[in-house]
């Protein structure tokens, strides 16, 4: 299995999709609210919705690999557990070899990843569900560590549908968030967000994007090497593990984030304990409580404490 890497795939420069019309709404063909079925006529829309929220390819042939069939299978199902996380667009490479040319596919199954308009492989072979899964939370929470927390609505069933396009309309509530985050503005993106979890303090998505947004204000222009230094001569100084596990959060590095404030827990007391704990606790709001990362922190968190 290749994740998040180039090879092997064109980069987005070299996708030619000028001789893609495109329509004003993709036609879901699946059963899933989160799922389509590309053609030459939707293609360009379903990639232009990656600039809000990700887009997850699945290229198939059913006549010459059913495992790739199954692979865009699993990936529906995933597809309606995330719940908006990303949109996945099916692609019959048989039916539509235009797109499959325009991409340059070099053969199926193959699985690829579009955030902001840009193509990114996932997997050129069959993976299992539970692989499939573990792949794409990790891939999630790099793109949340990056700011880039959108989400698709449904594309059947309820809510609202845009009546030029067709298309379901995106939540507006976190757009300005949002364009804040892509203009690099990360102080009004933390300001949008407050605004939001004050307004509704239940809105787990508002409060998952603030607490991202304040990891990405804090450590705007931190230099890394002497974060850690400053980290490593002072070990029990809050302020500077804080800071090293919200670097570490941003590169990746989720679990040793995680693990170093649980530890810095364990050997501090009253004020700056609380501290930690607090900071831990939005650290975890800014991955999301779903991730299994998160639920073993909170165990590690308990045992810390108790």
């Amino acid at each position: 299995m290749e994740t998040m890497s180039e090879q092997q795939f064109s980069r987005p420069g070299a996708v030619d999709l000028s001789g893609l019309a495109p329509t004003p709404a993709p036609q879901a063909g699946t059963s899933s609210a989160y799922a389509v079925t590309i053609d030459e006529q939707n293609f360009q829309t379903v990639l232009e919705s990656s600039m809000s929220a990700p887009v997850v390819l699945a290229f198939f042939s059913p006549s010459r690999s059913p495992e790739s069939v199954a692979l865009a299978d699993d990936l529906q199902t995933l597809s309606n557990e995330y719940e908006g996380k990303f949109l996945l667009g099916r692609v019959d490479v048989d039916a539509a070899p235009q797109i499959a040319q325009a991409m340059q596919i070099p053969s199926v199954p193959l699985v690829a990843l579009v955030a902001q308009g840009r193509p990114v492989p996932l997997f050129q072979d069959a993976v299992p569900l539970e692989e499939l899964r573990t792949a794409l939370d990790q891939v999630f929470t790099q793109l949340a560590t990056q700011g880039f927390t959108g989400r698709h609505q449904p594309r059947s069933g309820a809510g609202p549908v845009d009546e030029e396009s067709g298309e379901p309309e995106l939540d507006p509530r976190y757009a300005p968030a949002q364009d804040a985050l892509a203009a690099g503005d990360v102080d009004r993106a933390v300001a949008e967000y407050q605004k939001l979890v004050d307004a509704n303090a239940s809105d787990s998505e508002a409060t998952a994007g603030l607490s991202m947004a304040k990891v990405l204000q804090r450590t705007q222009g931190v230099d890394l090497d002497q974060a850690r230094s400053a980290a490593a001569a002072s070990p029990d100084d809050v302020a500077a593990q804080t800071m090293v596990a919200d670097l570490d959060l941003l590169g990746g590095h989720v679990d040793d984030a995680f693990t170093r404030l649980v530890d810095l827990v364990r050997r501090t007391t009253e004020a700056d304990r609380d501290t930690a704990r607090s900071h831990l606790l939005d650290l975890f709001a800014a991955v999301g409580n779903d991730d299994p990362r998160v639920q073993a922190g909170r165990r590690a968190l308990a045992s810390a404490l108790f």
